[in-house]
């Protein structure tokens, strides 16, 4: 099979939240981010919560569009009933086909040629490896182009790098995508991914702790993370609180090569080549 990586980008999506606005949702959001049974029987007051930390980070997600084809001849052989009890044989093209008792029928052999195409469109948790269709929308927002990782991590900004990276993704979508095939000659078997980004998301979070007035009961605390471009609220979030030491090369990210290629399909028995036909383009200053 040929694997063929085309246009490797890393994107940075640009916040439409700003610090101090998302400072003031965390603020109005506060009575609501301590839930569960310890919000239906001793409910926190306003006064007794404050936010003792903030952050903002950038998330990573993948966005890949493959594209898998074969194109394969394979033997058939067709059965054609005949009903009518007076037909013994029949001619096609000049050549005799006989017509059996039981079934009554004739076999005519051919040779199918087929071409099958499979297309997936997928935004994938780099943290996680969970499929996130709910994250497309953020394809068509404000976004530019980074070339050197470290631009992100200016003012105090958290950079979380993937788990995944390239090959990972490639070997998960090509998971789901592949397919044994019954072929007597295949011509072609290749699996095109035109799009290969990596996605940074804004994300703002907030720690809050609750010191209730009126209880035995110590503080408590609680994380919430608010989307820094729909400004959505997800409770029960995480801090990181400092810089994540180890930022990644872009090489490393982007790891898929014809070294690895042998490692990109499951199951072992199937020649791999690995190229890439559309290396780095637009890389530089330039914004989407």
């Amino acid at each position: 099979m040929d694997i063929k990586i085309g246009n490797e980008q890393i994107f940075c999506l640009r916040p439409t939240l700003t610090m101090e606005r998302a400072r003031e949702k965390a603020w109005d959001k506060k009575t609501s981010v301590f839930g569960g049974f310890i919000k239906i029987f001793n409910r926190p007051k306003s006064e007794e919560i404050q936010i003792t930390y903030s952050e903002f980070r950038y998330e990573p997600f993948w966005h890949v569009v493959c594209n898998v084809h074969y194109d394969y001849d394979r033997m058939c052989s067709y059965n054609i009933k005949i009903p009518d009890p007076e037909v013994k044989r029949v001619t096609i093209d000049g050549k005799d086909y006989p017509v059996t008792t039981e079934p009554r029928q004739f076999i005519i052999k051919g040779i199918e040629h087929c071409i099958e195409e499979n297309k997936d469109n997928v935004v994938i948790d780099a943290l996680h490896g969970q499929e996130k269709k709910e994250w497309e929308k953020y394809l068509s927002d404000d976004k530019e182009i980074v070339s050197d990782l470290s631009q992100l991590s200016t003012d105090g900004n958290i950079v979380v790098m993937p788990v995944m990276r390239a090959s990972a993704v490639v070997r998960q979508i090509l998971t789901s995508l592949l397919r044994p095939i019954e072929a007597d000659t295949i011509y072609e078997e290749k699996a095109d991914f035109n799009i290969v980004e990596l996605y940074f998301r804004p994300v703002y979070a907030f720690e809050y702790k609750w010191e209730p007035n009126n209880s035995k009961k110590g503080s408590e605390t609680a994380v919430a993370e608010f989307d820094g471009l729909t400004g959505e609220m997800t409770s029960g979030g995480v801090t990181l609180r400092q810089q994540v030491d180890n930022v990644m090369t872009r090489d490393f990210l982007f790891d898929v090569s014809a070294e690895a290629a042998n490692l990109l399909i499951p199951g072992g028995g199937i020649a791999v080549r690995a190229t890439k036909y559309m290396v780095d383009s637009h890389i530089g200053t330039e914004k989407k």
